[in-house]
């Protein structure tokens, strides 16, 4: 019985936690009350800024720590030793055509998130690496002035990421998940930046676990004062709600929320050098794990 409750405890802290990482979708309470694989407060400034047309490379790296789970109430459930820790590297292709359609840019992007998962909890471990759950879809680019941007988009999460329902950390989340993303960037060289990402998720159903996580709305966000010279130093984070229930056995305990903050900052010069930086920690968690994390986004000119 002993042995029983320590792989309940684990699998209680870890199932689905961060599977997938960086690669986005399926923000909810989740199965067994994990994460979701997208990690609420990934974008930061600029994230609804186009790049003209052409082929893009980019790369997403971060950090992520988690050492505590929040019930239904927002009250700590007592798992002795847990903690997870998430490595990840994600590169990411952005492909901008010279087409237009419906007065917007036609663009398409994938991304192959590359995981390290250690989890600890009531005397036991486990650590995978590999390739998490692949992201894709199309996006229309949108470029009202030279200070204002925005970007509607459609990103499609596939079940790549190795998954077994036994395990208590897994790669993967061995479902599709469907994501709407509007974002939206005010960037003048010199003052107030504003920056926004809405998304919300459409969970298909996990076959092995018969198991469907809720659909949820979230939003990245970033707010900051330009210096002149490509420096953008404020704040950032997200803002999460589960908004539909889990169905299944694997039910989460409750409908999952969140917020988080942290300091953020931009470089970006006229040679095509980008990279953003933030550290944010979570507050008000409910019916999910709790942490902090390091996201770094750099794109270099080729």
């Amino acid at each position: 019985m002993r042995k029983k409750g320590k792989q309940a405890g684990l699998r209680l802290a870890t199932l689905g936690l961060l599977c997938g990482a960086l690669a986005g979708g399926a923000a909810n309470a989740t199965e067994g009350g994990g994460l979701p694989v997208y990690p609420d407060g990934l974008e930061n400034f600029m994230s609804g800024a186009l790049p003209p047309p052409g082929v893009h490379f980019m790369t997403y790296a971060g950090a992520l720590h988690y050492d505590k789970v929040r019930d239904a109430s927002g009250d700590r459930i007592p798992i002795p030793g847990f903690k997870v820790n998430v490595g990840v590297v994600a590169p990411r292709v952005v492909w901008v055509t010279d087409q237009q359609v419906l007065g917007g840019q036609l663009a398409f992007h994938a991304i192959a998130p590359l995981l390290t998962v250690k989890a600890e909890a009531m005397g036991e471990s486990q650590r995978k690496s590999g390739l998490g759950d692949i992201v894709f879809g199309p996006a229309l680019g949108y470029h009202p002035s030279a200070s204002m941007h925005y970007v509607l988009g459609l990103d499609v999460y596939a079940p790549t990421g190795r998954y077994r329902k036994e395990d208590s950390a897994n790669l993967g989340r061995n479902y599709w998940a469907f994501q709407p993303v509007a974002a939206f960037s005010y960037m003048p060289a010199t003052g107030l930046n504003v920056d926004a990402k809405f998304m919300f998720d459409i969970n298909r159903k996990n076959s092995d676990t018969d198991t469907r996580s809720g659909n949820a709305l979230h939003v990245d966000y970033a707010v900051g004062w330009g210096w002149g010279n490509g420096l953008v130093t404020g704040i950032g984070g997200f803002w999460f709600r589960q908004v539909g229930d889990d169905h299944g056995p694997n039910a989460g305990p409750g409908k999952a929320r969140a917020f988080a903050i942290g300091p953020s900052l931009r470089y970006a010069n006229d040679k095509g050098l980008m990279i953003t930086a933030k550290w944010q920690t979570e507050m008000g968690v409910r019916s999910r794990p709790e942490g902090s994390a390091f996201l770094i986004k750099a794109s270099l000119p080729f």
